[in-house]
């Protein structure tokens, strides 16, 4: 397939979010830290440092390119946006927002033809 063929999908772009429960944080985070994904990047809010332990960051990473892609209404991929710390001992989540679905090409993202 050419270049200039149809080789567009859709993703959505994603927010991840510390969230509180009420219980106390171990992780080197705080409620409200963000980071979005935008095609296959990480991308930390400008001026702002990120603060998210490796850990946590571990916890989330695999479910982020199935939450990019459209899923059933019903499917739990939809309707479940949090992720408990993988410290037992930590009372922070991640909440996964999806934020709007973008147009990417598979030309940008794989050398592999189609």
């Amino acid at each position: 397939m050419s270049q200039t063929a149809n080789d567009e999908f859709e993703l959505y772009d994603l927010r991840v979010e510390v969230i509180e429960t009420g219980k106390p944080f171990v992780m080197h985070a705080k409620p409200g830290d963000t980071f979005d994904v935008i095609g296959g990047r990480i991308v930390f809010p400008p001026g702002r440092e990120p603060s998210f332990s490796l850990y946590a960051m571990l916890a989330v990473l695999p479910f982020i390119p199935a939450k990019q892609r459209p899923t059933h209404p019903n499917d739990w991929m939809t309707t479940d946006t949090e992720i408990a710390s993988p410290d037992p001992h930590c009372g922070a989540r991640l909440r996964i927002t999806r934020l709007r679905k973008r147009q990417l090409r598979h030309a940008d993202y794989s050398a592999v033809p189609l």
